[in-house]
């Protein structure tokens, strides 16, 4: 039984270990937990999304200020970017589906 739900938490938090963090939501301690990340530079990269509002790509890391060549290849696969409000995205990509007026009412 311990050995079933051992291997249950693993299969939910296995998911969780690969998530890249997205630089549009993230928070200034979670970037200071990136590698290579410090408060000035966690601070930084906060400063830069607000003034460009947002990132649009994770290559756009390299223009934050004290963000090398080295240091952006040792980030890149621990972030992402996604638009900040996703649920609002992704609400605006789909197409309305139009409802049928001569639709009859089932009884």
């Amino acid at each position: 039984m311990i050995r079933l739900l051992l291997a249950f938490a693993l299969a939910l938090a296995a998911p969780l270990a690969d998530a890249a963090l997205n630089l549009n939501t993230a928070t200034k301690e979670e970037l200071v937990a990136l590698s290579g990340i410090g408060p000035a530079k966690a601070q930084a990269i906060l400063d830069y999304r607000t003034q460009h509002g947002g990132f649009k790509s994770v290559d756009e890391l390299k223009d934050v200020k004290g963000i090398g060549a080295r240091r952006f290849e040792k980030l890149k696969s621990e972030v992402t970017v996604a638009p900040a409000n996703v649920k609002t995205a992704a609400r605006e990509a789909k197409p309305a589906v139009a409802s049928k007026p001569d639709a009859k009412p089932r009884n």
